[in-house]
């Protein structure tokens, strides 16, 4: 009995191509990355192969995790979903992950975000091998925003915890539920009996963020969602997550996520017919 849904017809294997000049990796709705790996080796090794050949390489979404496996990754930044960042990270520590960029381009290496963002990708590559007014066509005809560069205000913040520096731990958790509070780093650290210096260096190797960048991701994922689901002003918000500096909120806030305070709160609030100052 047949029992797929989707059926595939490769024209050539990978055996029968020496070279060639543009490798695209799919996403995938694998579980288990190291398996997959494990089980896709011959795959990898011919991606790698190709590369080293001059072959350049796009990934799609989870795309990145395959050719992360391949080593060619290594030293290099790029981008993935961003709920798969703690699993990526946990994998692949020797990678520059950025995922709030929904595209990557370096040496030759091609990634991009979440989900529907693989299409930003292909009109990325349609600009980068044929020319940009083919480029715009086709962004008009599958209306897409062509020009789009970051996924960040997609993302949701939960902080990466799969780690073992329990005293870190301890002060993420502190942060998150303290944030509306003045919080001094200082303080912080000195509670938990670390140095200054040493506090800031295990929490950037345990979360990949500065404690302040933390705190400040914190603050605006709490931002966000106020935004999305109250009728407050971008004043009432901003003093409930602990800022009482405009200018600076607003600076954050767009540094996170890639819009204005107003812009975030038009896009994604249905009572957006309210005043919003």
């Amino acid at each position: 009995m047949e029992t797929s849904l989707l059926s595939i017809k490769h024209q050539v294997t990978i055996n029968e191509i020496d070279k060639t000049n543009l490798i695209i990796i799919p996403a995938s709705q694998i579980r288990s990355y190291e398996t997959a790996a494990a089980n896709n080796r011959l795959l990898i090794d011919w991606v790698t192969k190709q590369y080293k050949k001059g072959a350049e390489i796009a990934s799609m979404c989870a795309g990145s995790f395959m050719l992360a496996s391949s080593g060619i990754l290594a030293g290099k930044t790029c981008s993935t979903h961003w709920a798969l960042s703690e699993h990526f990270k946990a994998l692949f520590p020797d990678v520059n992950l950025q995922t709030d960029q929904l595209i990557t381009d370096e040496n030759g290496i091609y990634t991009n975000g979440g989900a529907y963002s693989f299409l930003h990708l292909l009109l990325y590559l349609v600009e980068k091998f044929y020319d940009r007014p083919t480029a715009i066509h086709c962004a008009k005809y599958f209306q897409i925003d062509l020009d789009r560069n970051l996924q960040a205000e997609f993302s949701i913040f939960n902080g990466y915890k799969k780690h073992n520096d329990n005293e870190i731990l301890t002060a993420q958790e502190f942060l998150e539920q303290n944030y509306q509070d003045k919080i001094s780093i200082e303080k912080l650290s000195s509670d938990l009996n670390i140095g200054r210096r040493n506090f800031d260096r295990r929490f950037i190797k345990a979360t990949g963020l500065t404690s302040l960048d933390y705190l400040q991701r914190v603050k605006m994922e709490a931002a966000k969602r106020m935004f999305e689901t109250t009728r407050k002003t971008v004043s009432e918000i901003m003093y409930e997550v602990g800022y009482n500096d405009t200018k600076a909120f607003r600076e954050v806030f767009n540094r996170v996520t890639g819009l204005s305070p107003l812009a975030y709160k038009s896009k994604y609030n249905k009572e957006r017919k309210y005043s919003l100052v």
